[in-house]
């Protein structure tokens, strides 16, 4: 019983997405099509990137943004005990809560939150400032004028530029990218920039 129980949770983590339920009704984000110039490998690559998982302050005000705001389902909600090796962080032994989102993709482009919670990891106010190592997530959406506002009103979230068009040149002679385009801080510091690609 104990092995199906883990293969059922084997399953989850390996991308089986359950809805757990969102209070934010759904809305499809444009499908974007193939950018010109990068072109579909004649072979599948031998990695895909999966998830990137963000340690949060406080789960509640990031899953206000992630999932109420941006729009990210919630396919797994659990409570686990961390070693503190494999992933540094926190006390061995210490309890954290691991949330896992998903976009229109069931196995790739995730993001997982994670708080610990007995004991929390103490947290000092985060620089508004970017330097080597910091990451920037670039998220597309439907509604960037809508969603940035929305954005704006989740505690913790800065603003570092409005929503705009942003014009970036073609890749190998190809026609301008446009983009609409906002970005913030959400509430652990994390720099995401949520845009909308125009034709």
């Amino acid at each position: 019983m104990r092995m199906i129980a883990l293969a059922g949770m084997a399953a989850l983590l390996a991308g089986c997405a359950v809805n757990i339920g969102t209070s934010t009704p759904r809305t499809a984000a444009a499908a974007p099509t193939a950018s010109p110039g990068v072109a579909t490998p004649k072979e599948r690559l031998p990695t895909d990137v999966r998830r990137a998982t963000i340690i949060v302050r406080d789960m509640e005000k990031s899953l206000a943004l992630y999932r109420d705001v941006i729009g990210l389902q919630v396919n797994y909600d659990t409570t686990v005990q961390t070693s503190g090796v494999a992933l540094p962080a926190g006390e061995p032994g210490a309890t954290a809560r691991l949330v896992l989102l998903n976009a229109n993709d069931p196995w790739v482009g995730w993001i997982g939150l994670m708080e610990w919670v007995d004991p929390a990891i103490p947290a000092s106010d985060y620089p508004k400032r970017m330097g080597p190592g910091d990451v920037v997530l670039v998220l597309n959406t439907d509604d960037v004028p809508g969603r940035c506002a929305r954005a704006k009103q989740v505690p913790g979230v800065t603003f570092t530029a409005e929503a705009r068009l942003q014009t970036y040149p073609g890749r190998n002679g190809g026609p301008d990218i446009r983009v609409m385009g906002c970005n913030f801080f959400d509430p652990d510091g994390i720099l995401i920039e949520l845009n909308q690609i125009l034709e």
